[in-house]
């Protein structure tokens, strides 16, 4: 089964919209293990209504949490701890997208990070990353990690508006390539998903 896991260089930079759209160029399933904030809504759902195709299959989550935080607060304020070795990836022969909550060094537990379930799954990544102030610096950490553990990326998404020195400035450090750019939509759709889902370089 391969594993493609949609991580980003923080939080709100747009991973849900990016693994809708991997999942939609692929066909593949989709799975988000960690849900919080879900009182809000869940990314299964935002993914399930912008999807075309009639091959994938949404899967559970193995945690579905209520406050809008790092799973090792809102597993702790449910009285829950999450540990890797008790999630079990769904069975499935497709590929499997699978959706992180923020980004690499968000705390599971005391011990575990969200890089760390990337590393025990031995999956691929996809890094969406966004042009704001100080995003340089969150992209290039988060290159450096995922280099530091030998972890294979398939590439960085952009999402949002384009500021060509600042992604010159983290390409001349990290070796991975740009797969993907997201224009500034005023709403996403099936149809502008699926557009933008036949131009990844997947």
């Amino acid at each position: 089964m391969r594993k493609i896991f949609i991580t980003g260089i923080g939080t709100g930079v747009g991973k849900t919209i990016v693994s809708a759209m991997v999942t939609e160029a692929l066909q593949a399933d989709y799975w988000k293990p960690i849900q919080t904030g879900a009182g809000d809504g869940k990314d299964s759902d935002t993914v399930k209504s912008l999807i075309s195709n009639n091959k994938t299959i949404i899967h559970p989550e193995a945690y579905c949490l209520s406050l809008p935080a790092s799973p090792f607060a809102a597993a702790e304020k449910e009285g829950i701890k999450i540990e890797i070795k008790n999630i079990t990836l769904p069975q499935t022969e497709n590929t499997l997208v699978i959706e992180g909550a923020g980004g690499l060094m968000v705390p599971i537990n005391e011990q575990e990070l969200m890089i760390d379930m990337m590393e025990a799954w031995d999956t691929e990544v996809i890094l969406v990353s966004q042009n704001y102030l100080g995003s340089i610096n969150h992209t290039m950490l988060s290159c450096m990690a995922l280099a530091d553990r030998n972890i294979k990326v398939l590439g960085i998404i952009y999402n949002g508006e384009d500021n060509l020195m600042a992604e010159r400035s983290v390409l001349s450090f990290c070796d991975f390539p740009v797969i993907g750019r997201i224009k500034p939509e005023n709403e996403f759709t099936p149809a502008n998903v699926s557009a933008y889902a036949k131009n990844l370089l997947l």
